[in-house]
């Protein structure tokens, strides 16, 4: 069977999505298949793979809006941004009313400069900035212009806070929690993090990495299916 289109895996906490690209490889028997849009291991949810013949497309698949709900505490930081790294400070956040997190966030919508963190797998002369940032080497980072489109509030339960963010590609999650704090004076790192949606492609889309053989094989979609619904203007252009 010539296997080909896509298959979204709801990518469960703990494994890097390389891990999952190899653990699909051998459920479903196939070479060809690559990630589209790298979550952390911290994180779970929508991770496309583009399978077989599919992977030629992968590039017009990828630059896409992406849709998270992530959890922050405030008065917390660590060198990773995340829960997964090693506090590096503590404040106190008493003073941090619901009020503060509003206006605060009003400056964090639209175009802007994000640095990306060091624990990340962007290169530098070769070496992901995450193997220097265990060693201690901690070099500067070139900003990045990302988008925001949408930061809204689901929950306030200070110092915790939920949002559901949706942005552009290459938007760390990690380092716009991290933002969030400095601007507020606490500091803060992100709790936990969950892809709801990557492009097209949505929560309703995906299966379980456990799933058997012929369940994973029903939910590919069909690459013509994906090809159909990409616009004009990204192909041709």
């Amino acid at each position: 069977m010539d296997l080909a289109g896509i298959l979204v895996i709801d990518k469960p906490k703990g494994l890097t999505s390389h891990d999952v690209v190899l653990k699909v490889r051998k459920a479903i028997n196939v070479r060809k298949v690559g990630h589209l849009g790298t979550l952390d291991p911290m994180a779970t949810g929508v991770l496309p793979l583009c399978i077989g013949r599919a992977t030629k497309i992968a590039r017009f698949l990828d630059n896409v809006k992406k849709e998270y709900v992530a959890k922050i505490r405030f008065g917390v930081e660590t060198d990773s941004y995340d829960a997964t790294g090693r506090v590096i400070d503590e404040t106190d956040t008493s003073s941090i009313c619901e009020e503060d997190v509003r206006r605060t966030l009003q400056h964090f919508k639209g175009k802007m400069e994000q640095i990306p963190p060091m624990f990340s797998a962007i290169k530098v002369n070769g070496t992901p900035l995450y193997k220097l940032a265990r060693k201690g080497i901690y070099i500067e980072r070139k900003p990045r212009e990302i988008e925001i489109y949408s930061i809204d509030i689901e929950e306030v339960n200070l110092p915790y806070l939920v949002l559901r963010i949706s942005c552009s590609k290459g938007t760390y999650i990690r380092s716009l929690g991290h933002d969030i704090g400095m601007r507020l004076g606490c500091g803060a790192h992100l709790v936990a993090l969950r892809r709801i949606k990557n492009g097209q492609f949505t929560l309703e889309d995906s299966i379980g990495l456990d799933q058997p053989y012929d369940k994973l094989i029903e939910k590919i979609i069909d690459t013509d299916d994906v090809i159909s619904s990409i616009p004009d203007a990204a192909v041709n252009g």
